[in-house]
């Protein structure tokens, strides 16, 4: 039996939380930008960092899709977002 925590489980338990983290932080970013009043405050937690993948084609003869751009939404409540799925999902198991 392996012990709690073991590495085995570490890579999957890692990406399920971040991206259960990320979706709750982008729901309290949208819910921030919609219902906070206009502000420093506002400015601050809904700023964010847009990094962006794509297009990318591929051409296989037979086969031909692209992709993109991909592009992912980074901001102070996303990344709270994370920390606090981390946190509860780490107390969980």
């Amino acid at each position: 039996m392996a012990p709690r925590g073991s590495s085995r489980h570490r890579p999957v338990f890692h990406a399920v939380t971040l991206a259960i983290g990320f979706v709750v932080g982008g729901a309290m970013t949208q819910v921030a930008r919609k219902f906070l009043p206009s502000g420093a405050v506002k400015e601050f937690f809904t700023t964010s960092v847009q990094p962006s993948v794509g297009p990318v084609s591929l051409d296989l003869v037979i086969l031909k899709f692209s992709l993109g751009p991909v592009a992912l939404d980074v901001s102070l409540l996303s990344l709270s977002g994370v920390l606090i799925a981390y946190l509860i999902a780490r107390s969980l198991f």
